[in-house]
């Protein structure tokens, strides 16, 4: 069986269930990519070169990827597909290539990926995943692990001055701050859009918005979640409030306020967007093209909005004055390689 109540990046969009809360299906191919693997364990080593990473620009979850790939500077190591924004009912396909076929893989839609580890792949065809380049079969789609395996995994591999993401005194703490996150904001915002009842929507739009008080609260004092440095949470937090004007707003009804009316929180945004890694890897264009034309659910006309005015990302967000150093003991990230640029990038 298929879940219907899968996030954007799967097949056929996002539907609701009429009178019921939005439930996001959170099975997925859990295989690893480990630097050292045990017998027994469902994981295969890291091998540079070997490993594909399929991340469409549109889709929050797989943004994360892109963003912690090229802050740690994995780019020779770990190859690069890039899906177009939209896809129908059967996969993501690689539309923006020529031909639609993707160079390395061979193949037009990222299912072929799937089909080749499973021909008979129960679940939805999601982005980000990890593609094995010999067998061209799929590794894993698990994009909450892979961001972290990046970081504590691929460390033979990270740039010199790559930052560390995932610090391990930090971990207990991240990891409890990256669990509300998810469930109350990057969540949060799906529950809000495909609520299938006004029950449902009134108790998701609630608790999105005691989420986004509480971090607004937080980052009054400290530049980002965990204090002086960019952490994981940092990404996890910002591909969503990225996208919130955008499309969260509008799209999702998630709409007591824009991110721009809340004052810590777009300058936190905005901070963060300016930071080499972050901004260069967000293509506003194919975020609209991807929520208003894929939920035809929602947006039956499938007409993407001319607005908003996105160029108040580029203001000047006084964070600075905050301190801290945004890559800790690291450097900035090299600027894009000239074939991973976004086409749509704000100047």
């Amino acid at each position: 069986m298929v879940n219907k109540e899968l996030p954007e990046h799967s097949t056929g969009g996002v539907y609701s269930s009429k009178g019921k809360p939005f439930e996001r299906d959170t099975r997925y191919i859990t295989t690893r990519i480990k630097a050292e693997v045990l017998p027994g364990e469902d994981a295969v080593p890291v091998e540079a070169g070997r490993f594909r990473l399929v991340a469409a620009r549109a889709c929050p979850w797989a943004n994360r990827t892109l963003i912690v790939r090229r802050l740690l500077g994995l780019e020779d190591a770990i190859s690069l597909g890039l899906p177009g924004p939209t896809h129908d009912a059967d996969s993501w396909t690689f539309d923006l290539d020529p031909g639609g076929v993707d160079p390395v893989l061979g193949i037009p839609r990222i299912k072929d990926a799937y089909l080749k580890r499973d021909p008979d792949y129960p679940r939805g065809i999601t982005v980000p995943v990890l593609v094995d380049t010999v067998s061209g079969a799929v590794v894993t789609n698990d994009y909450a692990q892979m961001t972290l395996d990046f970081s504590t995994e691929w460390t033979e591999h990270h740039r010199e001055g790559a930052p560390d993401l995932y610090p391990e005194h930090l971990r207990q703490e991240m990891d409890e701050v990256m669990q509300r996150i998810f469930t109350e904001v990057n969540n949060g915002v799906y529950r809000c859009g495909f609520a299938g009842s006004q029950e449902a929507y009134d108790s998701a739009y609630q608790r999105l918005w005691t989420a986004l008080d509480w971090l607004e609260e937080r980052l009054a004092e400290r530049r980002y979640l965990m204090g002086e440095s960019i952490t994981e949470a940092d990404v996890r937090l910002f591909t969503t409030l990225v996208r919130f004007d955008a499309v969260y707003h509008g799209h999702f009804k998630c709409n007591r306020n824009k991110l721009a009316e809340m004052p810590v929180l777009w300058a936190y945004a905005r901070d963060l967007f300016q930071t080499p890694g972050f901004g260069d890897t967000v293509d506003f264009q194919q975020i609209k093209q991807h929520y208003y034309v894929v939920h035809t659910d929602l947006n039956p006309l499938s007409i993407v909005p001319q607005g908003p005015d996105l160029s108040g990302w580029l203001t000047p967000h006084g964070r600075e004055a905050l301190g801290g150093r945004p890559f800790g003991d690291g450097t900035a990230p090299e600027p894009v390689r000239a074939d991973e640029r976004v086409p749509h990038e704000l100047r």
